[in-house]
């Protein structure tokens, strides 16, 4: 039979899944008389365990929002999946910027598992590989990060104080559409209030956030991922290149998606399938161009450079090694 304690903490779990508990139900399932389901309430109460009353025809016991966080119930599987996020999200970035924050929740919580859920997650680490490298990112302040979703949910300006690449800063207005997170960092998307311009700034640069009274209506159509998307595509860079290519717009976007590149896309003629191989016009921007000659060549598809003239010559150099390479014996 279970031991007390034992049944304090299934109640305990049994409360954090969520909603109300009639005491018929509690009792049930621990397999006790109601009187004794009240006095395991008043226990976690005395462990200062947030727990009220709600009365009525369907009332009985629910968890309410606690001045701290109530001890955590967790099976095996939702431990490892608790982990497993830990780790992937270390990995790509996606932090806050209190680093010490996720290694101590990991220790936490492997600390107190059993010793075949935790001989379980070692083997999954060890056979768990990546394709990538692990990211060295600046991740934002959990407080800024916590303050800009509170504007989204709202829909209330924001005041940031934001440190742009050179250091410079400035104080901004922002109407918040969404929080984006890419290639391992975190931005943020809406509309600059001083300018009537949608913008895009990673949050790791914004230095202090503060919301603002009054609202304001988000724009319907493109989302926040899009935005963030489209504006990394047409971003200010050294190099403006234009292609046409021969393709479909499933061919050209793996190998240019739309964070680099932006496609113009022609209509069908009457009858004829979208995805029908026709010549589209490609236009990105670029800091350097040594990529782009790779990517061509493993696109393989025909394809014409209007600009920049740079551009013709190092994609005749890549072939002419190519060529040379290929004739070796």
């Amino acid at each position: 039979m279970p031991r007390p304690t034992a049944r304090v903490l299934t109640l305990l779990e049994l409360l954090q899944s969520g909603g109300t508990r009639t005491v018929a139900e509690l009792a049930g399932r621990l397999g006790v008389e109601g009187r004794t389901v009240r006095r395991y309430v008043d226990q976690l109460i005395d462990l200062d365990v947030p727990v009220e009353s709600v009365r009525g025809r369907y009332g009985g016991y629910r968890l309410a929002p606690g001045y701290r966080l109530p001890p955590l119930m967790l099976s095996d599987d939702e431990a490892l999946a608790v982990l497993l996020g830990l780790v992937a999200g270390r990995r790509a970035g996606l932090t806050t910027t209190q680093h010490t924050a996720n290694e101590t929740a990991s220790a936490k919580i492997r600390r107190v598992l059993p010793k075949h859920v935790a001989g379980r997650l070692d083997a999954l680490l060890e056979a768990l590989a990546f394709t990538d490298q692990a990211g060295e990112f600046d991740a934002p302040d959990a407080g800024v990060l916590l303050t800009v979703a509170d504007a989204v949910r709202h829909r209330r300006p924001v005041s940031i104080r934001y440190a742009d690449r050179d250091g410079r800063r400035s104080e901004r207005t922002l109407h918040a559409y969404g929080i984006v997170a890419h290639a391992g960092r975190w931005y943020v998307t809406g509309k600059d209030a001083r300018i009537g311009e949608d913008r895009t700034f990673r949050l790791d640069r914004i230095v202090d956030a503060r919301i603002l009274p009054g609202s304001f209506e988000a724009p319907v159509g493109t989302g926040p991922a899009q935005r963030v998307l489209s504006g990394f595509a047409t971003a200010e860079y050294r190099h403006e290149v234009t292609l046409r290519i021969h393709g479909t717009v499933e061919q050209i976007r793996a190998h240019l998606p739309v964070s680099v590149a932006s496609l113009e896309e022609h209509e069908p003629e009457a009858g004829q399938d979208r995805t029908t191989e026709r010549w589209l016009r490609v236009e990105l921007r670029a800091e350097r161009l040594d990529w782009l000659p790779p990517v061509l060549a493993s696109l393989d598809r025909p394809f014409v450079i209007e600009r920049p003239d740079e551009l013709r010559g190092l994609v005749t150099a890549l072939a002419e090694r190519l060529a040379s390479r290929a004739r070796q014996a």
